[in-house]
């Protein structure tokens, strides 16, 4: 599997523990930046990268997923979720990493580095990548009721 990754200056060193703990699990880590520490830095762009890359690669068929890092991972997880087909969800412990996969098919997860320990986060991330889709009808039904609202603001099926 394909992960892209992108940051802020505040979840840089999570950032930098996550692909070298990513690569060494098997994943192809691509990172989206920043590349050094810069406590001015606009997440924006970065997430945005990662989040297109997550979208171009789904839509060519492969295997990938994001992580979007920052100091609570909210910035970051909005971002992310401006690009079209992506589904962000901020995760703050096993729990809501494994349902946001499991239930809302999320394609990016967004964790805060400032919130957690470097074990804690790595956890989170593990069980992100981890967690497949169930698959369920009404999972199914209400994905295809937010992408048809991303796709021409109307909701049919309620």
């Amino acid at each position: 599997m394909r992960v892209h990754i992108a940051t802020d200056h505040a979840g840089l060193e999570l950032s930098s523990h996550l692909q070298e703990h990513l690569t060494a699990s098997g994943y192809e880590v691509v990172d989206h930046g920043p590349q050094e520490y810069d406590a001015e830095d606009d997440y924006p762009g970065f997430c945005i990268d990662a989040a297109k890359a997550v979208a171009a690669d789904q839509e060519a068929g492969l295997d990938a997923l994001g992580i979007v890092l920052g100091g609570s991972g909210n910035g970051e997880q909005i971002a992310a979720n401006k690009v079209r087909g992506i589904r962000a969800a901020l995760a703050w412990n096993l729990d809501t990493a494994r349902l946001a996969r499991q239930h809302n098919n999320a394609n990016v997860v967004a964790v805060g580095g400032r919130q957690h320990t470097l074990a804690e986060a790595t956890e989170i991330i593990d069980a992100f990548l981890a967690e497949p889709f169930s698959g369920a009808e009404r999972h199914v039904r209400r994905i295809a009721q937010i992408a048809e609202y991303e796709a021409n603001g109307a909701i049919t099926a309620r």
